[in-house]
Parts: C-alpha cells; structure tokens; sequence
C-alpha cells in the first residue's frame, strides 16, 4: 500500500475547521436539550509531531478523538486529511481510516478473545486486500517489532498476555495497515509505571522508524510533556491553549492552563501543592456559562469575562490562547495595549 503525500510537508497533515458535536438528552419534564460535547473547534495537526491534548474528565478529548477517527459523525465541521475532505469523493472513509488508526485505553476489550494475537494484528491488512499470507506475515513481523516474540505470543488469546502486553498487540494492529496517523486515547493511562515507561520509548521508537505522526490523549502531564511536540489544552469542549509542549509548561497564558500545571504532583516537597489550584466543580456541558465558559472558577474573571467569548489569539510563536488577558481592547483590566493577532485556525 503506497502513502500519498498530496499537499507536501508544509501543508498539514490533519485539520479540523469548526468541528462540533452535540449529544441529545432528555431532561426533567421531557424537555430536550444537548450535551456540547465538542463545541466549534480549530486545530491542525503536522506532519510529523505529535499533538499532546490535555484537559479534566469531561472536557471532549475522548469524543475529539473519535470524531478523528470517525467513529461518530460530527454534526457540522469538516476534516481535511493531506488538503484532501474527508468523506468525500475526495477521500472516501475507508481509504481515511486505511491511513488513520487508534489505540484505544482498555486494552483487553480493544481484542476479541477469539481471535488470536496473530489473527488480530492480520484482521485489518487482510479487510484492505492484503492477501492472507501477506497479513499473516506482516503481523508476526509487528509483533516482533513491538517487543513480543512471535514464536511465543503469535498463538496466544487476550485473556493469556497481560496488560502491557496487549497494548503493544493495539499498538502493533494499528500499525498493520500503515497508517500515517495514529490517535491514542489514554493508550498508557492503565499501565503500571515501569511498563508504561516502556511503551512509551517503544511509540517514540516507532514514530521515528515509521515516519508517524501521533495526537496523544492523556489526563497525564508528565507523560504529555515527555511524548509531544505541542500540546492542546481543552475546557468544556473548547480548545482554550495550543503551544510547542515546553513553551506550554514555561509561559502559559490561559489560567485554565496554569491551574492545571500547577496540579502536577512533584517529588521534591519544597514545591508541593497544599492549596486546590481551582475550586469548584466544571460547569453542566448541557448549559455551559456565557461568555468565557471558564469565568465561573477563574481568579482573574471580571465582569466582561460574563458577556465576551474570547477568540484564540496568538501570543508567541506558534502559540495561542482563548483569554480576554491576551486580547487587547476587550475590556479586562490585564488586557494587553498592542494589537495582537486572531487566529481561526491553529498554525
């Protein structure tokens, strides 16, 4: 299966353009309303990188990644893959998923327990017109090449490996059909450390061999900060920061942001957390705050933050964040004077 690179490596290879999804509810009295899932998202993903995305539980990274991989359908937005639309006549969906795969957070439920590993890793070769002898061949090959020893774990059913070891069998089935893409949704979340640490060197070994490029899902900063080259951050469905991983860590600029870096655990005690860096419970995604959805727990919301929704705005390079602070002329008090630049979509 050959890879076509269509745009060139200056253009993107993935970028989403106003991308929401809504979830419908029934609420008290019958009365309909939805859950904002993904509300109106822009980002783009390089060739190359991988795109760490960050946020509390509830935030939409899960359902983000999903709608990359088109497990569900958005409501309105577009994914452009490598200048090409995807799901159109321009890329049909099953040559976009032959090129975008994912390695899911349970490892055990991502396989059936009928198959074995080298059935699993050959499944999607052979759903693409691989011939059965040539997938059956490429997955003993990826199998060795994710640190599982063909002569013993080919033969072996789920419930025989253990946790580590089946996610280096997702990790090993996404890579069977050559993807370009991989999303990995909290892939090392449910590994003991000593194990994850291993993964996490395999995909870096993996991504350099193979020419891949990822986008990372992870409630771990640590990890995030260790695997990605940018990093993402999402707040009731809006992407509120994106930035090059260190600058992030050094000079956030959304509160939001900050509070959250500010909850990374620490080993040394002088710099430990003794004070909650936010209060408060995320707002209902079915009813999320006016303006600023981050303004209910900010410590430097005003009065405008209640009535403005901030745009993403550049504030170094190749980093932008959705704040009135960094938007001059907006009314808040730590409003930059210099006019700065609005970004729709993320360079």
């Amino acid at each position: 299966m050959t890879q076509r690179d269509v745009g060139g490596p200056a253009q993107p290879l993935l970028k989403i353009e106003k991308l929401v999804k809504h979830f419908p509810v029934r609420g008290t009295g019958g009365k309909r309303s939805v859950v904002r899932a993904v509300d109106g998202i822009d980002f783009e993903v390089h060739k190359g990188e991988t795109l760490g995305v960050v946020g509390e539980s509830g935030c939409g990274k899960s359902t983000t990644a999903r709608l990359l991989m088109q497990l569900i359908r958005q409501d309105s937005g577009e994914l452009v893959f490598d200048a090409m639309s995807v799901g159109g006549y321009q890329l049909p969906l099953r040559e976009y998923r032959r090129q975008v795969q994912m390695v899911f957070q349970d490892s055990y439920s991502s396989l059936n327990p009928r198959l074995t590993m080298e059935q699993s890793v050959a499944f999607g070769p052979s759903v693409h017109g691989v011939s059965q002898r040539e997938s059956l061949q490429r997955a003993r090959d990826l199998l060795g090449r994710v640190g599982l020893e063909p002569g013993r774990f080919a033969g072996r059913y789920a419930h025989e490996l253990s946790g580590g070891q089946r996610q280096r069998v997702n990790i090993a089935r996404a890579l069977a059909v050559e993807p370009r893409l991989v999303i990995l949704d909290e892939a090392v979340s449910a590994l003991d450390k000593s194990v994850e640490a291993q993964v996490l060197n395999l995909l870096l070994d993996l991504k350099e061999s193979l020419r891949l490029t990822y986008v990372f899902i992870s409630h771990d900063l640590h990890v995030v900060r260790y695997l990605s080259d940018r990093i993402m951050v999402m707040y009731l469905g809006e992407v509120v920061e994106v930035g090059p991983a260190e600058a992030l860590f050094s000079e956030a600029r959304h509160p939001y942001t900050r509070a959250l870096l500010t909850s990374m655990p620490s080993m040394d005690p002088a710099r430990r957390t003794q004070v909650s860096p936010l209060s408060g419970d995320p707002p209902s995604p079915i009813d999320p705050p006016s303006g600023c959805r981050f303004h209910t727990r900010c410590p430097h919301a005003e009065a405008v933050c209640a009535r403005t929704v901030p745009r993403l705005t550049t504030t170094g390079t190749h980093h932008v964040a959705a704040c009135l602070m960094v938007q001059p002329g907006e009314g808040h008090s730590q409003s930059p004077s210099a006019p700065l630049i609005h970004r729709g979509a993320l360079a």
